[in-house]
């Protein structure tokens, strides 16, 4: 009996202690689904603050803005075009017409003469009147050397010294024409020689040295002296 008092204690000890054990966690559940429901509630009334700041006063503020804006209205001004100006007709002028002066004699028909217009007189002195036409621009004096040609007279040869023979063109028996251009100037000298055709053996050099000493009588242009371009020539010949 005592034994089976004590299996009895202990299965009654053992059911107190899981239903202890099952409200204890039934309580634990309880407590954290209490927390999780006031922690979510504490999550949503602050979302919901949030919200409110942000949006009403943004909302009040316009509200308010609009409210003080004033209202502007726009008139547009209808133009009217103004109408074409009338236009003024030309009033055509009468023409003069010539008025016939009858015959004071009607037994003798003459023909009908027409009145004709008397022009004023115009009184003019005695003295000659004279009228001339006044003379142009004197022409304008060339800057630097002009071809000889219209009113450019030549250049004429006043001193035109020969030149020297070279001993070994002599003895080649060279002949032929040396031809330079040069600048005739103003005083008559020869300046800036260029050599357009020569001959061998030192013959165009001796041309060009014996042309630098010749003397011209200048070239003139209206009476005046000036500088032209001119050719020379120079004959070697051996006789």
């Amino acid at each position: 009996m005592a034994a089976e008092g004590k299996k009895k204690a202990t299965a009654a000890s053992t059911m107190n202690e899981g239903a202890l054990s099952e409200l204890r966690t039934y309580a634990e559940e309880d407590s954290e689904d209490k927390r999780n429901f006031w922690v979510g509630l504490g999550i949503a009334a602050v979302a919901h603050i949030a919200l409110l700041l942000v949006y009403f006063p943004k909302s009040s503020a316009d509200e308010e803005f609009e409210r003080e804006k004033p209202k502007v209205y726009v008139v547009q001004q209808v133009r009217f075009q103004p109408p074409p100006p009338p236009q003024q007709q030309e009033i055509p002028k009468p023409k003069a017409k010539k008025v016939p002066i009858p015959d004071p004699t009607p037994d003798e028909p003459e023909p009908i003469r027409l009145e004709d217009e008397i022009e004023p007189e115009i009184d003019l002195p005695d003295t000659d009147l004279i009228f001339d036409i006044p003379d142009g621009p004197p022409p304008i004096a060339p800057s630097g050397p002009i071809h000889v040609g219209g009113d450019v007279r030549a250049p004429e040869k006043i001193k035109a010294p020969s030149p020297q023979y070279t001993e070994i063109a002599r003895k080649a028996r060279i002949q032929g024409v040396v031809i330079i251009q040069a600048i005739i100037g103003k005083d008559g000298t020869v300046q800036n020689v260029k050599l357009l055709k020569g001959l061998p053996m030192g013959l165009d050099k001796s041309a060009m040295d014996a042309v630098k000493n010749w003397k011209f009588k200048p070239a003139t242009l209206n009476g005046k002296p000036v500088a032209v371009y001119y050719n020379l020539t120079v004959n070697f010949s051996l006789q």
